[in-house]
């Protein structure tokens, strides 16, 4: 703290030499301005010595800078101590002026001096001039000034509001360009009945809009309202997801209105939706997904995404599982992942019920899903 005192207090002194320096060329220059200005009237005629580039002319001149030199460098000590008085006052001045009243004060200002300087410049092309005229345009342009910087200090509140809808507008275009950057997904009757599509957009990973067409909510309301007690329990799942999905998650919904009445099945008006709306199809339908391929409409299938996150099955590798029953070819088993991953065992036909070592052979992956064939582990070790 001392020893930034001490440097103040020296930047301070050397301030003031400068100063100092600096009143003494000012009194010197002055002093040959005036000395010059004499020189060349009419009071030279009056004093031979004076006469233009004589010796006498110089030692007056020189005479007059040595004086006013001397009186500006006497006198800088006091000019200084105005200056930092001056300085000071408008500090604590500015200091109790609140910064939103400095800012805009200042623009305002700004403002006022730009307009007065282009009306006095217009004025002066058109040929008005003289002294007058400046003395005049000096004045009046300090006038528009103050007028510019009190106009915005009282007008402070409705500018601030300005900018800040002008902000807050920008903003909202910023997110609206945001939002249509991602396609919206129309979601199909069979992936709401799954149900899956919630945990889903839970995670973060379905971006943009979910699109629920008004078709598929009525085939949701007519599966829900069947005679037959499996379907109707799958209509009320996929409305219950839906309801979740509305009221749960923070990504936006759509119910979109707009129907196709030549079409009579949902899957193809859902497909000539994505057309129209430039979306895609969320789906667990095998067929769907094959039609919309074939039609080119862009389809996220939810047992893809299902069997690409599942774990990794290398041939070689050992697993314990459990026989539940027989499989297509003669003395094979078939047994399950907790995934329901499907595993075809050769030679576990006559162990359905047992638990058993097994050893993978193969895995083949396929767009209905991925199948791993292993053999029983006593077999190979033979």
């Amino acid at each position: 703290m001392k020893k930034m005192l001490i440097i103040q207090r020296e930047v301070k002194i050397l301030l003031k030499k400068i100063l100092r320096i600096l009143f003494t060329l000012i009194g010197a220059t002055i002093g040959y301005i005036i000395g010059e200005i004499i020189a060349k009237s009419d009071l030279s005629k009056n004093f031979p010595m004076l006469i233009n580039g004589s010796v006498g002319q110089y030692i007056f001149i020189a005479i007059l800078v040595i004086i006013f030199g001397l009186i500006f460098f006497f006198l800088s000590p006091l000019i200084n101590a105005a200056i930092t008085k001056v300085m000071d006052y408008v500090e604590k001045d500015v200091q109790r002026v609140p910064t939103y009243d400095v800012i805009v004060g200042t623009a305002g200002g700004i403002i006022g001096l730009i307009i007065s300087t282009l009306f006095f410049s217009v004025l002066k092309n058109t040929g008005v001039g003289g002294t007058l005229f400046a003395i005049i345009s000096v004045i009046l342009t300090l006038i528009i000034t103050a007028l510019g910087v009190d106009i915005a200090i009282k007008k402070k509140d409705d500018i601030i509001s300005i900018f800040s809808s002008i902000k807050k507008t920008s903003s909202s275009t910023k997110e609206k360009k945001n939002k249509s950057k991602y396609t919206s997904k129309i979601l199909d009757t069979s992936v709401i009945i799954d149900g899956r599509i919630f945990d889903i957009c839970q995670t973060g990973f379905i971006e943009g809009t979910l699109v629920i067409p008004n078709f598929v909510l009525e085939e949701l309301r007519h599966i829900a309202d069947s005679s037959d007690d499996l379907k109707r329990n799958r209509g009320r799942r996929g409305l219950d997801i839906l309801n979740k999905i509305q009221n749960e998650l923070k990504i936006p919904v759509e119910i979109v209105e707009k129907d196709f009445p030549e079409i009579n099945e949902v899957d193809s008006k859902l497909l000539k939706l994505a057309q129209v709306m430039k979306g895609k199809v969320i789906t667990n339908d095998f067929n769907l997904n094959k039609v919309a391929k074939f039609q080119g409409v862009a389809v996220l299938n939810i047992n893809e995404l299902a069997n690409a996150v599942k774990p990794v099955v290398l041939p070689g590798e050992e697993m314990e599982i459990q026989i539940i029953k027989d499989g297509k070819e003669a003395g094979q088993g078939i047994a399950y992942l907790d995934d329901g991953t499907m595993i075809v065992v050769e030679g576990g036909k006559r162990h359905i019920g047992e638990i058993m070592n097994v050893v993978v052979t193969s895995v083949l992956q396929t767009a209905a899903g991925r199948m791993i064939f292993a053999k029983r582990k006593d077999l190979i070790s033979r």
